[in-house]
């Protein structure tokens, strides 16, 4: 016979746990300072650790002690406001009947999965139901599994932006490509420490886990391997894109150029000969009848010249 598991939530805390035999999983989600005092209370957790769960700017890490571990993970949230994707810290402890996570409450997974294991008897019995070596996993499964959308949404926004690199709309893409390289950028400094942490898990030996799970970690660090191979190379995508929007600007300016200079060069003759008549001098057809006319043919004579030798040297 199954047991249900026990739900409680800490009264003016921001603290709720799930008891399933002799596992718990507590969550703390927006943590303040009364809810970092509970968990000193209740767990012999180091202070340093419980310190580093409300900062901000903590290192992903993970720290053995005799009865636990405590990991540091950064995972990409997408920031709407900003249009860049920016990290969420979650802070793990884990030990042989336990674990406990604090975190900011919008990394949406980690939200949905333990409220998934309060409501329903088969997600409890299938994320709890192990080991909390086990549950560790279907946290950290899920909040990787989480980073491929950010990652797909990047990717696309990076071939959109390569399509109108050739079209008519270039001139508004080379924001667009800045800003895909900032986004980049940001993501690649969100992972790029997390191998080392899932490489650990997967190679070391922690005797309070109770599970051997090496496969299990070994699958996420693929993950999260496959995520920083295809950003850097999306990274060196974006720096090409941006490399040819610049050769490409640098050309129709070239272009435009051109064609300014040889339209002043064909109206320079144009000029000079009706500055001549309007001067109070004599000049030949001055007092003709056709005065106009000629100056006219003198004028359309210099200019058709003058385009039938840039056309000659395929200067236009």
């Amino acid at each position: 016979m199954t047991v249900a598991p026990v739900t409680k939530r800490e009264e003016e805390l921001n603290i709720e746990w799930i008891k399933w035999g002799r596992l718990t999983w507590v969550n703390v989600e927006k943590p303040t300072t009364k809810d970092i005092e509970y968990l000193a209370r209740n767990y012999l957790f180091h202070p340093l650790d419980l310190e580093d769960c409300l900062s901000r700017i903590e290192l992903p890490k993970i720290d053995e002690y005799e009865n636990y571990l405590f990991l540091v993970l950064h995972f990409p949230v997408f920031h709407k406001a900003a249009g860049v994707t920016i990290p969420s810290q979650v802070s793990v402890f884990i030990g042989a009947d336990f674990v406990v996570t604090v975190h900011g409450g919008d990394l949406k997974p980690l939200a949905k999965l333990f409220k998934d294991c309060q409501q329903n008897e088969r997600a409890w019995e299938e994320n709890m139901g192990r080991s909390s070596g086990y549950l560790l996993y279907r946290i950290l499964d899920r909040l990787v599994d989480y980073c491929f959308p950010i990652m797909n949404r990047i990717i696309a926004n990076v071939e959109v932006a390569e399509d109108r690199l050739f079209s008519d709309q270039a001139r508004d893409t080379v924001r667009e490509i800045s800003v895909l390289r900032r986004d980049i950028m940001a993501y690649r400094r969100i992972i790029r420490h997390q191998p080392a942490i899932f490489k650990s898990l997967e190679e070391k030996d922690y005797p309070f886990l109770r599970e051997d799970l090496d496969v299990y970690y070994g699958d996420i660090g693929d993950h999260i391997g496959k995520i920083g191979e295809t950003l850097e190379e999306y990274k060196e995508i974006v720096e090409g894109l941006f490399d040819t929007s610049d050769s490409l600007f640098s050309h129709r300016t070239t272009e435009i150029m051109k064609m300014l200079t040889i339209l002043g060069t064909i109206l320079l003759p144009l000029l000079l000969v009706a500055s001549l008549y309007g001067m109070n001098v004599s000049l030949p057809f001055e007092d003709s009848s056709l005065a106009f006319t000629s100056i006219i043919l003198i004028s359309l004579a210099i200019s058709g010249g003058m385009l039938a030798y840039f056309r000659l040297k395929r200067w236009i």
